[in-house]
């Protein structure tokens, strides 16, 4: 299934030569492992910290930089993706599924700090916020975000 991610910088020149190639390849990866078999349309967005912190600020009151952030526009069932009940793009019927900011940054950072470098890090990032726009959650510490812990792993390819 050929789904339809739209990359732009906030800040130019932000991220590397690769990210855009390597965010389509983690959402695709993630929609695939999630059984989505219809079109859909993602936005990523990608920024620094400064941006990320002004956006968590503004929608989730959150008054600092974080990793990414992801804007659902339908509310599904972790799982279990229905695509009846999603908003579709007006022109093409493609399913909108939402928005995500990624700070860079932070990404490259979190990439030395775990470890496993930026390409890794940018792509679990993508992962994580997919899942998010198919309804998971991690509100919790409980079954929640144990389940979309590992949802990410199986997606990642992640032996442990």
């Amino acid at each position: 299934m050929q789904h339809e991610i739209y990359v732009s910088r906030e800040v130019k020149n932000l991220g590397h030569r690769n990210s855009a190639a390597l965010i389509k390849k983690a959402a695709q990866m993630a929609l695939d492992a999630e059984g989505v078999d219809v079109p859909c349309i993602i936005s990523v967005m990608l920024t620094d910290d400064e941006g990320i912190h002004s956006v968590n600020r503004e929608f989730r009151g959150v008054d600092r930089a974080t990793d990414v952030l992801s804007f659902p526009q339908n509310e599904l069932i972790p799982g279990q993706f229905d695509a009846e009940g999603c908003e579709r793009d007006l022109d093409t019927g493609a399913i909108l599924l939402g928005d995500m900011m990624i700070s860079v940054p932070r990404c490259e950072a979190q990439g030395e700090e775990f470890g496993h470098g930026y390409e890794r890090e940018l792509m679990y990032l993508t992962v994580h916020s997919v899942l998010h726009l198919l309804g998971y959650d991690h509100v919790d510490e409980g079954e929640q975000k144990r389940r979309m812990r590992e949802r990410e792993k199986a997606i990642m390819g992640d032996k442990d």
